[in-house]
């Protein structure tokens, strides 16, 4: 456990970025149709941070949990978080000390699991079948204001063709109200898992920043 002091010294020699950047995503899915994006910051060491998360479970997030059980058939409630972006129909496109970029590529608006199993990195790079999206999903921890870490999820969706567009705009009718409230929810969870007996600033709890708005 580590009290204010011990904490500003870590975040001296702590190797995590001062912030991830868009390029590094870009290089995997550039301009996406559709993008979320959700911070969460706290002064909990990043190595438990990152450890909170990794271990999270569907089950501990029941909008978020419920909503991928539906679009992904099949799917455990207790399966984490972790295990879910690395196994199918996931892969995973880049891993680095707090860092975790996976994606999937298909038909999401369908129930019938219709993902390819793709050959690799480059298999969801090179996609490009017909009335298919590309989804990306990635989460990090980088350095926040003062002593503060943030744990980061970005959320990206790029339609192949005109069709894809067409499908993609109806179902992110259905679901993108609730994309702030189910969006934020894994991290505001992670964040509670780590500081669980872990100091807290002495400024106040821990604040969400602004969620960026969908590219429409």
């Amino acid at each position: 456990m580590l009290d204010q002091a011990d904490v500003s010294a870590f975040v001296r020699w702590y190797p995590y970025p001062m912030y991830m950047t868009l390029e590094r995503l870009d290089r995997w899915l550039p301009e996406p149709a559709i993008r979320t994006h959700h911070r969460r910051a706290s002064l909990v060491d990043p190595s438990r941070l990152w450890r909170a998360t990794r271990t999270l479970r569907l089950s501990d997030t029941p909008l978020l949990g419920r909503l991928i059980r539906w679009r992904i058939p099949g799917t455990s409630a207790d399966q984490s978080f972790d295990e879910l972006f690395r196994t199918y129909p996931f892969i995973v496109l880049e891993e680095d000390e707090g860092l975790l970029i996976s994606g999937l590529c298909g038909r999401i608006w369908t129930l019938a699991r219709d993902y390819p199993d793709l050959a690799g990195p480059e298999g969801f790079r090179d996609w490009d079948r017909s009335c298919t999206v590309r989804v990306l999903f990635a989460h990090w921890v980088e350095r926040g204001e003062g002593d503060a870490f943030e744990l980061v999820s970005e959320a990206r969706v790029q339609p192949v063709d005109s069709r894809a567009h067409r499908r993609l705009r109806v179902l992110w009718a259905l679901v993108g109200p609730f994309e702030g409230l189910v969006g934020s929810e894994a991290l505001k969870a992670a964040v509670r898992r780590a500081e669980n007996g872990a100091p807290r600033s002495q400024d106040g709890p821990v604040r969400d920043r602004q969620a960026a708005k969908p590219n429409r």
